[in-house]
């Protein structure tokens, strides 16, 4: 069966609470990790992946936390998880493995590497920002410009 890590699982969380998050400059692991319910020291070391390869930008100190570093539509699945865990193969000879002792017989590599590349495919087309939910980010949204309104009346 083909899954995705825990470690892909959790980097798409939390790049999705992010993108629902857009009027938060800076976001903790340990909000994220609080709100899934997923260990916090394990996220740190995904935001800190994803960060490294310039998905996310992290600032240090009291009030630190993690940002995307771009829109959320430019940010795609296929991005989060190839950062997470390196290439995608449903197989180990997609990946151009010349230790086969079948490959002057194998019938399946090509349709498998076709399969391969339509997963990768897809994953491409799915952005963070199809991940949101709409629904609550717009409520949020609208909540703090209610917020900002009632504060400048004041």
């Amino acid at each position: 069966m083909l899954r995705l890590t825990k470690k892909a699982d959790y980097g798409l969380m939390a790049l999705k609470y992010l993108a629902e998050h857009p009027e938060t400059s800076s976001v903790s692991a340990k909000d994220i990790a609080d709100t899934y319910g997923i260990p916090s020291q394990l996220l740190a070391k995904v935001l800190q992946r994803l960060a490294k390869v310039g998905l996310l930008r992290s600032h240090a100190g009291m009030n630190g936390g993690y940002g995307l570093t771009k829109s959320a539509r430019a940010i795609t699945a296929f991005e989060v998880i190839h950062a997470i865990d390196g290439p995608l193969f449903i197989t180990s000879c997609t990946k151009g493995s010349k230790s086969c002792d079948v490959a002057p017989h194998c019938t399946v590599k090509e349709p498998l590497a076709r399969v391969n590349d339509s997963i990768a495919d897809v994953l491409k087309n799915i952005t963070i920002y199809d991940l949101v939910d709409h629904e609550t980010a717009v409520s949020r949204a609208a909540q703090v410009q209610q917020l900002v309104t009632l504060s400048i009346a004041m």
